[in-house]
């Protein structure tokens, strides 16, 4: 008998699409495409040789330990420096407070699944990052979009989209606009932080605890 699977998948899974960042990252495959779309590094500035000598330092000093299955929040002195680092830009946690994930996508995925029910509205700027969309569009998130320009958000559009009672706001504050207008009227975003430090500048941009 032939399994008709398509009558045991998950209901959320009507709202899945293929990866729009899958795509993407098929042309830079391409080696004479330079693909400005994704936010890749060059590969000319990888550290190899700094990471092959970390790598094996680690596995020297600790192979089996870091070899060896570990705690589901990640390595704790990795947890604990993070900790000591986000102090240096006012944000006072402990290792308690840390998660290591894979990666954004990872992050993004459990922020779904512990915030987002069907139907919950969220505000996000338009356009914005398409990976929080599509992971966040498995949980049945409705999407409110806010417009901004070369001074960020249009705060007079925001505050009329805040009225339709969001559960929460997702915004990318670096080298984009700087946070602190949503503060005025929403005092719980979530703000990725991916390029916080790749700046050629001194950029004054708080890095934000909620």
């Amino acid at each position: 008998m032939q399994t008709l699977w398509d009558q045991r998948y998950a209901q959320r899974t009507q709202r899945m699409s293929g990866s729009a960042i899958r795509e993407l990252l098929k042309f830079t495959e391409n080696p004479k495409v330079i693909s400005f779309a994704g936010g890749l590094p060059a590969p000319d500035v990888f550290p190899i040789k700094e990471f092959k000598a970390a790598c094996q330092k680690v596995l020297e000093e600790q192979g089996p330990q870091s070899l060896q299955y570990g705690t589901t929040d990640g390595f704790l002195p990795l947890r604990e420096m993070i900790a000591r680092h986000t102090a240096r830009y006012g944000i006072e946690v402990t290792s308690n407070n840390i998660l290591i994930t894979t990666g954004s996508q990872q992050a993004l995925d459990l922020l779904g699944k512990i915030f987002i029910n069907p139907g919950d509205r969220i505000l996000v700027e338009s356009p914005t990052y398409v990976g929080a969309l599509q992971a966040w569009n498995a949980y049945g998130a409705e999407f409110i979009p806010v417009p901004y320009d070369e001074n960020g958000l249009i705060t007079d559009e925001l505050e009329d989209k805040l009225r339709i009672g969001p559960k929460f706001i997702y915004v990318l504050p670096n080298f984009q606009w700087p946070p602190s207008e949503v503060r005025k009227f929403f005092g719980g975003p979530i703000e990725p932080q991916p390029k916080y430090f790749l700046g050629f500048s001194q950029v004054d941009v708080s890095i934000a605890s909620g």
